[in-house]
């Protein structure tokens, strides 16, 4: 006698894995292209904050923070960024330096992922 009952087969299919993978695949890709901008952002963050921890950072001039960006820039390997590029004011408790730039970073052919980036020493 044949068993009559059959039991509903349970799993992925070979399809739904390899589109499984091919996702995890093109996230990992993704990952490994945008983290160094987020590591180099992590850098101009820590040069600006630098300059607002300086004690003299208020009396200083548009000329010197230029300068001591362009130092902590060095020393940091920051290359997407210069002290030209940052915009500097004076606010009511004293200088504010702000450091804006976008970073773009191809993909795959004509597909890119722009990344906007925004530092400030206001707090």
């Amino acid at each position: 006698m044949q068993n009559t009952i059959q039991q509903k087969q349970q799993g992925m299919t070979f399809i739904g894995l390899v589109l499984v993978i091919a996702a995890g695949v093109f996230l990992a890709i993704l990952a490994m292209k945008v983290t160094p901008a987020y590591i180099e952002f992590m850098g101009v963050k820590k040069a600006i904050q630098r300059l607002a921890d300086d004690p003299a950072f208020n009396e200083m001039g548009k000329k010197e923070i230029i300068q001591a960006f362009n130092k902590s820039a060095e020393v940091g390997y920051i290359t997407v960024i210069r002290g030209n590029d940052l915009v500097i004011e004076k606010g009511q408790t004293g200088n504010v330096v702000t450091a804006q730039y976008q970073v773009t970073i191809p993909i795959v052919a004509n597909a890119s992922v722009l990344l906007d980036f925004n530092a400030t020493t206001a707090k």
